[in-house]
Formats: structure tokens, sequence, C-alpha cells
């Protein structure tokens, strides 16, 4: 197999320069299509490119081109659809489309998007060039944060809806998995707005607002570390979520801080830390009392992990025993957030329509265009590069064990027996049939 590589210069390049704001009306069409290969090649090509620390060009590029607003507002975009088109979709009864496979591109865009943006949001330079529209950003990080904490799925929901097979289910169903979808979602969006906070110092002043006050993210983040919906415990076992499964932790191993974990922590620190944010911050009474939870946490197993927790520590027992100054009012005129609104503005009322135009236009392709956007999609998703991404190794979507065997026609699913492909095959077999003659071979199980 020959080893999965970074775009060239001159290829990374040319995907960046197409990048471009698109219709919520055109999602899922043509040309709709070709921007989420765009996405998703520079998604796989930036997580290569930081695995082997040569990432700068691509936050070049990005910068230079003033891309990550137009990112940012796909992003958004794709989460409008999601909760106003999406749900149209699937109460329409006369919609039984051939393959649902075209919606779960749309959903999975969303994903796509801001895991591109959790690769490359560590840099400042990347910070920076959002401009105003790193508001949109925050205010979108707060929605999934805030679903995050009220979520109360069990693991195996999760982790089933994490890995879905290639059955393509009718919309219905898609809608759980979208909604199953979004607790995926949301970590990354925690990754990405704890990178935001590493650049406290230089985001203007309207983003530290609307942080502090009009979200109240310490205090949301306080719930997280309070809850932990990434853990869980499920028939006596207990489980933490990483790198997209639920694993089984040992005891010896609990206490130990995930990647996930962390994020949180260093969040706080940046916000409560900073001098720019205890300015702006309002320690009044009641969040002076969820902030003061924290020191329930702050173990000297935790700080051994993390010693700048050791910083946060200092700062609680003095805010248990000190009235802060009260937040600085600063007379301005205050940015407000706008990609959302403008995106309802132009298409409140319009829903079923656009609905029902998506139907006719994108996604209910015949036969012949089935095959060629499956050809189409085989080059975007190519085997060597899945495999490199992947973290872990494959899992039979059976029992859930690691499979060493690959099915022979598609070569995309995986299973541990014969007996569990044999199984699973009258829902792997329209997904199959469709990817084998995308790749041009044949035969039968």
């Amino acid at each position: 197999m020959a080893a999965a590589e970074p775009l060239s210069p001159a290829e990374a390049e040319a995907l960046v320069r197409t990048l471009r704001g698109t219709e919520l009306r055109d999602a899922g069409g043509k040309g709709w299509l070709r921007q989420h290969e765009c996405v998703e090649k520079l998604n796989m090509h930036a997580i290569l490119s930081a695995s082997a620390g040569q990432e700068q060009l691509l936050i070049e590029l990005l910068v230079s081109h003033a891309k990550i607003p137009v990112l940012i507002g796909e992003l958004i975009s794709v989460e409008v659809w999601k909760h106003k088109v999406f749900p149209v979709l699937c109460r329409l009864e006369d919609f039984h489309p051939r393959s649902t496979f075209p919606i779960y591109v749309v959903l999975h865009h969303e994903a796509s998007i801001i895991n591109l943006l959790e690769t490359v949001f560590f840099h400042k330079e990347i910070c920076e060039s959002a401009e105003d529209s790193i508001l949109d950003l925050i205010d979108y990080c707060h929605r999934k944060l805030t679903l995050l904490t009220a979520r109360s799925l069990p693991a195996g929901a999760i982790e089933k809806a994490s890995t879905p097979n290639c059955a393509y289910p009718p919309p219905q169903e898609l809608q759980k998995q979208a909604e199953m979808m979004e607790f995926e979602i949301a970590l990354k969006a925690l990754s990405v707005l704890r990178f935001i906070t590493d650049q406290v110092g230089s985001l203007p002043l309207s983003a530290l607002t609307r942080m502090l006050n009009t979200h109240n993210l310490p205090c949301l983040l306080v719930e997280l570390v309070e809850h932990c919906p990434w853990s869980c415990r499920e028939a006596g076992k207990f489980k933490k979520f990483e790198n997209g499964t639920w694993l089984v932790v040992p005891l010896e191993d609990q206490m130990k801080m995930t990647k996930l974990d962390g994020q949180v922590w260093l969040a706080l620190l940046n916000l409560l830390l900073s001098p720019e944010c205890q300015h702006k911050y309002h320690f009044d009474g009641f969040n002076k009392s969820q902030l003061l939870k924290l020191r329930a946490f702050l173990t000297d197993v935790l700080l051994d992990q993390l010693p700048n927790l050791v910083e946060m520590q200092r700062f609680l027992s003095h805010l248990a025993v000190a009235e802060p100054a009260p937040p600085k009012k600063d007379l301005v005129l205050e940015q407000v957030p706008v990609i959302w609104d403008h995106i309802l503005k132009k298409n409140t009322g319009k829903w079923e329509a656009i609905a029902k135009h998506q139907v006719k236009h994108a996604f209910s392709p015949t036969e012949e265009e089935l095959k060629l956007q499956a050809r189409r999609w085989a080059q975007t998703y190519s085997l060597d590069m899945l495999e490199v991404l992947a973290p872990d190794k494959p899992r039979c979507p059976v029992c859930g064990v690691e499979a060493a065997k690959r099915c022979s026609r598609c070569r995309n699913e995986w299973y541990c027996t014969r007996a569990c492909q044999v199984q699973h095959w009258q829902k792997h077999r329209t997904a199959c049939n469709l990817l084998a003659q995308a790749s041009g071979t044949a035969g039968t199980l």
C-alpha cells in the first residue's frame, strides 16, 4: 500500500482558492458537492500536515486568501440547514430516495468543517484572520456546548451513531444519526473554543464580552467539568470517549486526564486568569458560587497531570475570601454576530420550498448519477488516506471487536470473521454494490 501523503503546495493552493460561500438552497447540488470535496481534501491534508509538523503552508494559504470567514459561514449555513430544512425532508411522505447517502454527505459537511477548523485554529494567525466572524464562531461553539451539557444519551447509542454502517438508512433513521453526530461535533467545538481562548490578549473587545458576559462561558465550562459528558458508567463499566469511540477504562486509569478534560481546564485557565478577562468578567454571587465548585475537582492527581492548575487553585482560594472589583464598563459600540441571523432572515418561510427543491435537484439522483458520484466519493475518500487518518484499528460493525478481514468487493467495510460478514450482508449489500460499481470490481459475497 502506498503511503498517503499531503497535497503538493500547488494542489493545496488550488483547493484553498476554490473555497466559496454557498447558498442554503444549493446544499447537496453539484456545485455544492465540489465545495464539499475541497473541504474534505483540505481536512485530510491538514491532519497529515499537522502530524508531520508541516502545516504552515496551509495556514498561510487560508490566511492570505481570507478563507477562514468563508469556512465559518459555511459551517453555520449547514447548521441552519440541519435544524430547519432536514426535519422537513424527513417529514415528506412522498420522498423515498434510492439512496440517502447524498443527504448524509450534507449532514457530514458540518463535521468536516469543524474538524478542519480544529486542526488549524491552534495557530494565532488563523484566529486573527477570522476577523468579525470570530463572534459567529463563538456563538456556534456556545450553542454546541450548551447541547453537550444537556446530553444524556447512553454510550452505546452514541458509539453506533459515530460509526454508521453503509446500509443507507431511510431519512427518519438519518435524523436519529444526525442527532447522535452532534456529540462529536460538539467535542470538536470545545477544542476550537479552547484555541480561541488561547488568544484572549489579541481578540476584539466584543469577542471577550460575548464569551464572558453574553454567554457566561466560565460557568458553562464548570458544568462540563461537573457532568463530564464524555465519560459514563454502563453495565458496571466505566467508559470514556476518546478518538471517536467509547473505551472501557481500567480502574488504575480512571483518574487520568483525557484530551477533552484538558481542553476544558485550559479554557478555564485562559478565561479566569488572564488580566483582560478578569477586568471584564462579573464575579457576582452566582458566578462566584459556580466557580468555587471547581475546588472539589482540583485533586493532587489532577494537579500532577496539569501543573498549571496550581495557579487556578490559588485564584479560587483568593476568590473564596475576597470580593473582586466590579468589571470595567467600557463605552464602546459592540459588534454582534450576523451570519446566523442573515441566513434565517433570507430563508424564513421558505424551508419547505427549499426542501422540495433539493429533493428534485439534489437528493433524487438516477442510478447513473449515483454511480458517477460514487466514483467521485471514492477519489475523495481514498482508502489509503482513510487508513492513515484512522485513530484505531478498524472494528467489526456486527460485534465491535477489532477486524482484520476486509470486504473484497468494495474494500470499505471490515469484519472479524466470515460469519459476521455474512450476517451483515443484507445491510451492507446496497453500499457494497454502489462502491464496487464505482471502482469497476465485480463478484459476489
